[in-house]
């Protein structure tokens, strides 16, 4: 199934992978966010807001970047004036969202697929998000999306894995560690008990933002997405960034089916359009 996020708002998870905010440089960002345990993810950031009826584009309660609609499930536009641009290999969620009284209630992840959370390398930007949204084409999220069944390790998703390359002159490496979704560090319903909590409770203050009041000036949205969290790159992945005619692409599928060779094989010869598998393929454009 194929969902129209031009309505839905969407939301990354930073630090759901041991080592990855290391491996970006983004560590000491988070040097001062206390998480109940030292493996918990460190941040909910928003990617983009849509505009709520009688919502104006200087409504400075949002900040205005947050409307551009960032995603294309076909390329990439380098950010005009920056360098090192990273593909973040992520399982993306949609889901159902229930509310009470202004307070999230109920989150159910419904369908699942591949994403790009691609981002700016740069220090000194104060939000996360700042590195997230440039405008259009910033990101990706599958066209092709994976129904869940339940979401615990005896559903569908336990048995998915994430693999990311990034294919440079015809030459495809892998980019980042190929990983199993149930390997986050939170999944599951510690997950979405802690997305619920980042939804009511995450204040403004260093890298993080109020998402509740994002969420409350677009009325309650009874849907989201959530980019759960990158993996951790291979060492060709961390030290090689995006270059015009590059494709970034990121691959769920299921490790009972296929294994990571043959992935790498399919994605050599553009052979990833199977219903078990969610693909994004990206090309990147200067």
């Amino acid at each position: 199934m194929t969902y129209d996020l031009h309505n839905i708002p969407t939301f990354g998870v930073a630090g759901n992978f041991t080592g990855h905010l290391e491996q970006a440089g983004e560590a000491k960002d988070f040097e001062n966010v206390r998480t109940a345990e030292a493996n918990a993810p460190k941040a909910l950031f928003p990617t983009y807001i849509p505009l709520a009826p009688g919502m104006t584009i200087d409504d400075q309660s949002v900040p205005m970047f947050l409307h551009d609609f960032p995603f294309d499930d076909e390329k990439i536009i380098f950010p005009a004036g920056e360098q090192k641009l990273q593909i973040e290999p992520e399982c993306a969620l949609i889901c159902d969202v229930k509310w009470k009284a202004g307070r999230v209630v109920g989150l159910t992840p419904i369908a699942f697929g591949a994403s790009n959370d691609c981002s700016i390398r740069k220090e000194g930007a104060k939000k996360i998000s700042l590195k997230k949204n440039w405008g259009r084409a910033s990101k990706g999220f599958s066209s092709h999306t994976i129904e869940i069944d339940r979401f615990d390790k005896e559903g569908i998703l336990n048995r998915y894995r994430i693999a990311s390359f990034l294919v440079r002159e015809g030459e495809a490496f892998a980019y980042g560690e190929d990983s199993a979704v149930r390997d986050y560090s939170y999944i599951y319903n510690k997950l979405t008990t802690w997305i619920i909590d980042r939804l009511n409770q995450q204040k403004d203050e260093g890298p993080a933002e109020n998402v509740n009041a994002y969420l409350t000036k677009c009325t309650f949205p009874e849907r989201i997405l959530v980019s759960i969290g990158a993996t951790r790159y291979t060492d060709y992945g961390e030290h090689n960034f995006l270059q015009n005619g590059d494709k970034a692409v990121v691959v769920l599928y299921p490790e009972d089916k296929y294994s990571a060779e043959e992935i790498m094989q399919r994605v050599k010869e553009n052979r990833l359009n199977e219903e078990d598998i969610s693909s994004l393929v990206q090309l990147v454009e200067v």
